[in-house]
């Protein structure tokens, strides 16, 4: 795997006995989710608007259809690391992207960035998470050679 994670730690010290660095404590993150996502597992499922509604509705108590939704399952113990799933309701990705005047493909990705950032732990429920999160979004659609929708 690459070393493109991004990792922001936020090191609060409580103690008065010595620590190893910040430097060391993200290295030692960075080891580790990288070790970990080589075998990690996402389920992508794709779905019409009845379905992404009935599950916007069930589990976010939102009225009506989403583009993407993330399910985590950070607390599932488990040899293989089982990130979570993401639910993609192709109906409105088709539909913002020609909104938008993007291509489909463009518009899928992202999505799927978006949803696997949210496995990871990421939100935009705050401007600064919201900020953090779309600078992360973009990076990677720039990579693959989509445009960055925050750009």
């Amino acid at each position: 795997m690459n070393n493109t994670s991004h990792i922001t730690i936020d090191l609060q010290i409580a103690t008065k006995q010595p620590v190893p660095t910040q430097a060391q404590f993200e290295q030692w993150v960075n080891a580790a989710i990288q070790v970990h996502l080589q075998d990690a597992e996402i389920c992508i499922r794709l779905v019409d608007i009845p379905e992404i509604t009935t599950l916007n509705e069930t589990y976010r108590k939102k009225k009506g259809a989403t583009n993407v939704l993330s399910f985590s399952y950070h607390d599932m113990p488990d040899e293989t690391l089982l990130l979570g799933d993401i639910v993609i309701c192709a109906d409105v990705v088709i539909q913002e992207a020609k909104k938008q005047n993007i291509s489909a493909e463009s518009h899928f990705a992202r999505m799927v960035i978006h949803g696997t950032l949210h496995l990871l732990g990421y939100d935009h429920d705050t401007d600064e998470k919201a900020n953090i999160m779309e600078n992360l979004e973009g990076k990677s659609l720039q990579k693959l050679d989509f445009p960055n929708p925050y750009a």
